[in-house]
């Protein structure tokens, strides 16, 4: 089997104000790339400098929501996104080399995702293509 690639891809901060925080960043030069909903209620934005892969995440947890937690100092950075071929190869790496799980790992439509903290706390989310076991039996069962 090869070696899973991985490479970085954006870094997450928790925004208070969605639309105002797209503003300032536009204001930088930076260009929406993507933008959508969680499954949970949150939002999120990516954006970029013209011809540059490294995105910022916007991400908006509103009161209520499992993830919302009040502003303080440091409450801003929310996690690092990582790209993997094998996100569950890649999931099981970082598990060896001393990371604890933060959110089980679950799959979107099109998407393998997975969350684990670093030693020191830093929260990193591993994502990539749903694996293809998964998505033939999703095929069988007539789902997209």
């Amino acid at each position: 089997m090869p070696k899973p690639k991985l490479r970085f891809l954006y870094t997450g901060i928790r925004v208070r104000d969605l639309e105002r925080s797209i503003r300032f960043y536009e204001a930088m030069g930076m260009k929406i790339r993507t933008r959508g909903k969680m499954a949970h209620g949150g939002e999120y934005v990516h954006l970029a400098f013209p011809r540059s892969d490294v995105r910022l995440e916007l991400n908006y947890y509103p009161k209520g929501n499992k993830f919302y937690t009040p502003f303080g100092p440091g409450a801003e950075f929310d996690h690092l996104g990582f790209y993997a071929s094998d996100a569950d190869a890649v999931l099981a790496k970082l598990r060896a080399a001393g990371a604890t799980e933060a959110i089980p790992t679950w799959d979107e439509p099109t998407s393998r995702i997975g969350y684990v903290n670093d030693p020191d706390g830093v929260t990193l989310e591993v994502f990539g293509p749903v694996p293809k076991k998964v998505a033939r039996r999703r095929r069988r069962a007539g789902a997209s």
